[in-house]
């Protein structure tokens, strides 16, 4: 059955993403966690799914506009794949449900949400003096900090589900200053949808996905992005820039303080466990 909230929120998540462009992972996985009191493992393995579903959209879009420049693709995939398999090997290892599991992912998550909130504020700032002083890169050197990208990438993603939205556009763009951003965007895009699977059909053999969930998302997500894309031009983006930004400050700093109080709280037990 399709619950009306989980809809509701993705169709909120949905139209932001296709006014602005921010990835849904720094959206939704946060929404699951602090409005919804999932699990932050069943959380990130559900939103990488629905993102592999959303994504796939996007990039079909971006494909038919030859928007997307597989070679860079190629590179990230290169990067991004094999470091999402051996992360997702780790995290087998880990009780998922457990307090290990649930401290690393809110760690790493808390970790990504800051770095997006910077990007989504600062971005425009440091791309535009870095294109200004940057004339061309050494061809090499770019294709092999692309793969480490594609890897940083895998790592985040894996983990916490978020990552290759704005923090994945800026890397493209800092590493290829002369390319159309819509390339960029396109690439980024495309290059998601594999990644977001592997990591998303990972997370789900380890059990940590919920279907009913994804398929409430999906069903109000879908018409959002719609809506959200024709009113691109019509919203002021820095605006809603600046206040995604702060809202996921406030989360990230929400989430932090929560990792923090449970590390706290185990820490203390521990010590009085091992007291004598």
């Amino acid at each position: 059955m399709i619950d009306p909230l989980y809809s509701l929120s993705g169709f909120v998540v949905g139209l932001l993403v296709g006014m602005t462009g921010v990835g849904g992972g720094a959206l939704m996985t946060p929404i699951l966690i602090l409005l919804f009191g999932v699990h932050p493992a069943t959380a990130v393995g559900t939103d990488l799914l629905y993102a592999a579903a959303t994504k796939t959209g996007g990039s079909l879009v971006h494909g038919l506009a030859r928007s997307i420049d597989w070679r860079v693709v190629k590179r990230l995939a290169s990067g991004s794949v094999p470091a999402t398999v051996v992360t997702l090997a780790v995290l087998s290892h880990f009780n998922l449900s457990g307090e290990a599991a649930r401290s690393l992912i809110t760690l790493v998550l808390s970790v990504a949400l800051f770095a997006t909130a910077l990007v989504l504020v600062f971005g425009g700032s440091i791309v535009a003096a870095y294109r200004a002083r940057v004339s061309e890169l050494d061809a090499k050197r770019t294709a092999t900090n692309t793969v480490l990208v594609g890897a940083l990438l895998g790592v985040m993603v894996s983990i916490s589900s978020v990552g290759a939205g704005a923090i994945g556009v800026v890397a493209l763009v800092l590493l290829y200053p002369h390319m159309p951003v819509a390339k960029i965007v396109g690439s980024d895009i495309a290059h998601a949808v594999p990644l977001t699977l592997i990591a998303g059909l990972g997370h789900w053999m380890m059990g940590s996905v919920d279907w009913h969930i994804i398929a409430s998302l999906l069903v109000g997500s879908l018409p959002g992005i719609f809506l959200g894309s024709y009113f691109a031009n019509r919203v002021p983006e820095r605006t809603l820039q600046v206040v995604l930004a702060i809202a996921l400050f406030a989360v990230a700093s929400r989430i932090a303080y929560d990792h923090a109080s449970t590390a706290s709280a185990i820490f203390t037990a521990f010590t009085r466990r091992a007291a004598p």
